[in-house]
């Protein structure tokens, strides 16, 4: 059972992501944009600590821990899997080459914004709510895992004319 927070971001979420063609398209965006994300963060080196993979911390490893840290209050299962999923992004990036991150950088985010421009017709909701930046990867878990079901969102009805 979800905590009331966290679903009240999932369903402000869900109201911009009800086009079944533009939760597709996220189910493969995501996944990439967070890989990129994770490994440009990588690139950024801090300061040298030996006992961390690769004797250094980077901006990546300090964000990972903060986004962590959100997640698992939110919830402690959906957050663990998202964190684990988002921590292997920290091998995957550091073998592949610059040019393919940059590559899914801009794949992902063109799937993105397809989704919702073609689809959706509605502005991706982290314009309006940088907070679901965080939620579209746990969101999208819980869809998959059956946690939360995605509620159709019915038009307001017209007034109709006298």
């Amino acid at each position: 059972m979800l905590n009331p927070r966290l679903l009240a971001l999932f369903d402000d979420y869900a109201t911009s992501h009800q086009h079944p063609t533009n939760r597709l398209t996220h189910k493969v965006a995501i996944p990439l944009i967070v890989l990129h994300i994770v490994a440009m963060l990588d690139w950024v080196r801090l300061v040298a600590i030996p006992v961390l993979p690769g004797g250094v911390l980077t901006l990546g490893m300090g964000v990972w821990a903060l986004a962590t840290l959100w997640y698992l209050r939110a919830d402690v299962k959906l957050g663990l899997i998202v964190s684990v999923a988002m921590a292997l992004c920290f091998p995957l990036g550091r073998l592949l080459p610059v040019w393919a991150i940059v590559a899914l950088a801009i794949g992902g985010w063109l799937i993105q914004l397809a989704g919702h421009a073609v689809w959706e017709k509605k502005s991706p909701s982290f314009l309006t709510n940088m907070v679901h930046a965080l939620v579209g990867p746990m969101f999208f878990v819980a869809v998959l895992l059956g946690d939360y079901a995605v509620k159709p969102q019915h038009p307001a009805p017209s007034a109709s004319r006298a």
